[in-house]
């Protein structure tokens, strides 16, 4: 296994790793303090939250077993060159536990909480259904042969199309309710600081190592970096751009004529006739 040439660019590394893990992990509580205060989930996709749970999950498979896995990391090195990489941090398994944590939480305030007429819907389902079934059917191929390093890759696949996928239902929503209500944009915001600062560590990486085997041999971590910078952008111009929050207008004041304010104090309390004594 390759070590660090610079203690300057593993330092930077490091620092980077721990800012994406940090913002990235920090991302998914203001969704959920904002479905708490609100006790309402309308405005958030649900095939949104499936999606991601499924992406996260595959992902957390794939990052903990390249970390952990003797087995996998020797196939790893006879793939691509004992002098390489493990291209997978401490920090990318630890925001991956993480993330699946949280995503779980949201879709639990799913079930308990206001959601109006939103439903998941039987496309979302439907696609889950056919990515897990696909992935026990890799795992039995993989098993004769002890193709770990293989299975894995297709667990990478299985966390890139997800990435692709899972922001399409929330920007298709944001567009029909010409709204971005209920959608947290500071989620979005810290999203976009730990996909730049992931990419970042992934190029101080290759630097270090004068090789840009880092990016092939681990293509699911530069996809999760370049789609996500790219569908935050695109939530953030629909946020502030395209449908910003309209401003609550004030009640308009009754207006009350001169002339009946002044009638109203002549006029006597009772509905009974004027007489000389009330009068």
């Amino acid at each position: 296994m390759a070590s660090w040439n610079s203690g300057p660019l593993e330092l930077t590394y490091e620092l980077l790793g721990w800012f994406a893990f940090s913002w990235w992990s920090i991302s998914f509580y203001p969704q959920v303090f904002l479905n708490c205060r609100r006790k309402s989930v309308v405005g958030l996709n649900f095939d949104f939250v499936l999606l991601n749970l499924t992406k996260h999950s595959s992902y957390l498979i794939y990052n903990a077993s390249m970390y952990f896995s003797s087995a996998v990391q020797k196939q790893y090195f006879e793939e691509y060159g004992h002098g390489e990489m493990i291209p997978v941090a401490a920090n990318d398994v630890a925001f991956s536990a993480h993330a699946v944590l949280l995503t779980a939480v949201t879709l639990f305030q799913i079930l308990i909480y206001e959601r109006g007429t939103q439903k998941i819907s039987k496309v979302a389902i439907g696609i889950v259904s056919v990515v897990w079934l696909t992935a026990a059917v890799c795992f039995c191929v993989a098993v004769p042969k002890h193709s770990w390093l293989w299975l894995l890759s297709k667990f990478n696949t299985i966390q890139v199309c997800m990435t692709l996928v899972k922001y399409v239902p929330q920007a298709i929503m944001n567009f029909k309710r010409k709204s971005t209500e209920g959608f947290c944009i500071s989620n979005i915001m810290l999203d976009l600081s730990g996909a730049i600062a992931n990419y970042g560590q992934m190029v101080v990486q290759s630097m270090d190592q004068g090789s840009w085997n880092n990016f092939y041999g681990n293509i699911g971590k530069l996809m999760l970096s370049l789609v996500t910078v790219f569908f935050d952008t695109f939530f953030i111009c629909q946020h502030f751009l395209l449908y910003p929050a309209k401003k609550t207008e004030k009640s308009p004041v009754a207006f009350v004529e001169p002339e009946d304010e002044i009638k109203e104090h002549l006029l006597p309390c009772s509905d009974e006739p004027p007489t000389a004594d009330n009068v």
